[in-house]
């Protein structure tokens, strides 16, 4: 089983998720999140002021997919949520060694 972690532009969230679910994803778990990459930021106006905007709003998804499914379920992610510009986010791919199903104890790739 693997954790993928996906930080994307928060107006695409939508998006994926039903580019996820056409795939046959049934579950993630969605974080609102504040960071910066490579763009670092950027520069706003208030009441005259000029002020950096350090960290941006993004949104952190976490999802926990089979072997199987890890190489669709990344690039299905990647497609819905790039738009081709600075910022468009991350996807990071962890291994995980076990789950279990609180309600069930169903364990492993059936937990899931």
């Amino acid at each position: 089983m693997k954790l993928i972690i996906a930080v994307i532009k928060p107006f695409k969230l939508e998006e994926v998720k039903e580019a996820l679910a056409e795939i046959g994803i049934e579950g993630m778990t969605v974080t609102e999140v504040k960071g910066f990459g490579r763009q670092k930021g950027h520069t706003e106006i208030y009441r005259g002021s000029e002020y950096t905007v350090d960290f941006l709003p993004k949104v952190k998804l976490e999802i926990v997919v089979t072997d199987e499914l890890l190489k669709k379920t990344v690039e299905t992610i990647v497609k819905a949520a790039k738009t081709g510009k600075i910022g468009d986010g991350k996807v990071f791919v962890l291994n995980i060694e076990e789950a279990v199903r609180i309600r069930t104890d169903e364990r492993g790739d059936t937990a899931v």
